[in-house]
């Protein structure tokens, strides 16, 4: 693409190609929560669709940088919308007992999607222009969700806020059978209060009785990203190419490592609790970096230094897959109040995009500027820090309705 483009070797132009990316998904995440809330989930899912299709097809016909950003700022777009309404989604059509498991498996089709990408884009070396094709590509899963989502139920708690009842019940019987329809009702029933309809202020989420659950899941976000993840992911191969590896062969160990970990997170959230798994999995990726670090040091010397290098690598994504993947995002769709849930979900998924832009921009160019010994140490300091947090602010949710969550984290009014 750099090549064909005309910014090959420029690594601030390469930069951008991912972050304007990631910028747009910050601007698409602002809106996401107004989106939910006006439409619907279901129509949301569609929404976001649009700019995902526009943006590909754009980006498969660029003639030159400009245009590769622009068809970029529309994906992202896209991407921004629909993370936070599918967190949503999940977590409030979800029983309790399995919403976990339910919740990891957004994690685990993430997965599968990066590698998808990565076997359509190995004849890319081999095939001049190919890269054209993978853009075309990513076309028809866009299509595919906004065809599926029209058969798909609408969110009982979305209807019930919108004083639609009957509709939540009919979707209730749809998803969890009719015994179970009168005891999820009662649930909702729970959490309904007097200004359930009333317009969400952003002086509340930041100011009021929701700021502290606001805070937390925001910080989650930060340093989520500032652990490095999408940096591995983004340029593994660049990383990977240092150490001597192919970066064919890279890929698909990565791509294997983050499969992996997905399923741990699969079957063992609803045994294990959310708290659990971000813990361990902090953990494991300090020890991960830590690896890394002393692979770039003058430590080691010869095919340890490749050891080392993949091996840490490997670590850092498997373990990030088992918890600091998928927790964030379904352990805030719990935390927050159906009042609020959309708002405040996309205002702490803007915090994310905007973290991830950053790094996508700025880590090739501190790579540079710092080596990988310091830079992996920052990574590996700020997992520390993840886990400290963690310890200290988030609370179980496993096995809990939405409604005890709330009660168990709002002060009272």
């Amino acid at each position: 693409m750099s090549h064909d483009l005309g910014f090959h070797g420029d690594t601030m132009a390469e930069g951008l190609v991912v972050s304007t990316c990631l910028g747009g998904a910050f601007v698409g995440s602002l809106f996401s929560g107004s989106i939910a809330d006006g439409v619907g989930r279901r129509r949301a899912f569609q929404l976001c669709a649009l700019p995902l299709i526009i943006g590909s097809s754009m980006s498969a016909t660029a003639k030159n940088l400009w245009g590769m950003l622009l068809g970029r700022l529309f994906v992202g777009t896209g991407m921004g919308i629909g993370p936070p309404v599918a967190a949503l989604y999940v977590a409030e059509v979800s029983p309790a007992y399995v919403r976990g498991t339910y919740g990891s498996c957004s994690q685990l089709a993430t997965c599968l999607g990066l590698m998808g990408a990565l076997f359509i884009g190995f004849p890319a070396k081999q095939i001049e222009g190919w890269w054209r094709m993978c853009f075309w590509a990513s076309v028809a899963p866009a299509a595919l969700l906004t065809v599926f989502m029209e058969f798909s139920v609408e969110s009982p708690h979305w209807l019930f806020k919108r004083g639609r009842g009957a509709e939540a019940e009919a979707e209730f019987e749809k998803l969890l059978g009719g015994p179970y329809v009168k005891g999820a009702m009662a649930e909702l029933s729970k959490s309904q209060r007097g200004d359930e309809a009333d317009t969400v202020k952003l002086s509340e989420l930041f100011y009021g009785r929701h700021r502290k659950v606001v805070f937390m899941g925001s910080s989650l976000f930060a340093l989520q990203q500032l652990s490095g993840i999408n940096a591995v992911f983004y340029f593994s191969s660049t990383v990977f190419k240092s150490a001597g590896v192919p970066s064919e062969s890279a890929n698909i160990c990565v791509g294997i490592a983050n499969l992996l970990g997905s399923l741990f997170a699969l079957v063992s959230m609803d045994k294990l609790g959310r708290k659990a798994l971000l813990i361990a999995s902090f953990s494991g990726m300090a020890v991960a970096m830590t690896i890394q670090a002393t692979s770039a040091s003058s430590l080691v010397s010869g095919s340890s230094v490749i050891y080392l290098s993949v091996g840490g690598m490997l670590l850092f994504v498997l373990t990030f897959a088992m918890g600091a993947g998928p927790v964030p995002g379904l352990l805030l769709s719990e935390m927050f109040p159906s009042r609020v849930r959309a708002k405040a979900m996309s205002i702490c998924m803007a915090v994310h995009w905007m973290i991830n832009s950053l790094v996508g921009l700025l880590f090739l160019r501190l790579l540079e500027l710092l080596g990988p010994l310091v830079l992996n140490t920052i990574f590996a300091t700020f997992c520390l820090l993840a886990v400290i947090f963690v310890k200290k602010n988030v609370l179980e949710t496993k096995g809990k309705s939405l409604q005890d969550i709330e009660i168990a984290l709002l002060p009272p009014v």
